[in-house]
């Protein structure tokens, strides 16, 4: 595991130059992978770092579902501590909350957020079952897991899909601005007039 680990780490390192840099907001109609805008997440059950079962379709609150190459990789580090440092805040300004995922076991799970301080649940998804349901792509020309997050809407419709591999810090404002935009419109203040007042 460490060695597959440390590969990761190394060619993910390597592959910056080659690796996708924008955002994707929606697949595009011929493509068969990648779960797009408008579609429903697949369902799926999972345990986290803390072993407590996570359900996706229990889930009844907007989230983010962002997965990761690999535990304790310099990218998804940075990244989860990017999370870290704004969980409070999605979760007291959209209502919303975000696990991780990857395909390390709950053992990994359990050491990688013991590092970091998580406390935001990270699944383990040993075997890639849910990474496959959600047909996210792979990165660094097929020799990488992708590193894509996903914004669903309270009953699991996709709103915004953001795939990243090199900059694993974006991410958390992506999810961010796909959770403003689902924010409902605040109510105008003040009274309106159905008519215009004459001012000369």
């Amino acid at each position: 595991m460490k060695t597959s680990a440390a590969f990761i780490a190394t060619f993910a390192a390597g592959a910056s130059a080659f690796a996708p840099s924008s955002a994707v907001s929606r697949r595009s109609p011929s493509s068969a992978i990648n779960l797009a805008v408008g579609e429903t997440a697949p369902d799926f059950v999972l345990i986290d770092q803390n072993g407590k079962t996570f359900t996706r379709s229990k889930n009844k609150k907007p989230l983010v579902v962002y997965f990761y190459p690999a535990d304790a990789t310099p990218g998804c580090t940075v990244q989860a501590k990017a999370f870290q440092e704004e969980i409070q805040s999605i979760r007291k300004e959209y209502k919303a909350d975000v696990v991780g995922i990857s395909g390390q076991g709950a053992e990994s799970k359990q050491k990688f957020a013991a590092e970091l301080g998580l406390d935001f649940s990270i699944l383990a998804d040993d075997g890639d079952a849910v990474r496959k349901a959600f047909g996210v792509p792979k990165a660094a020309f097929g020799f990488l897991p992708g590193r894509v997050t996903y914004v669903l809407d309270k009953d699991g419709t996709c709103t915004s899909v953001y795939d990243n591999l090199t900059d694993a810090a974006s991410h958390i404002q992506a999810a961010k601005d796909a959770l403003e935009q689902m924010k409902p419109a605040k109510a105008a203040k003040g009274i309106s007039l159905p008519f215009s007042l004459p001012f000369n």
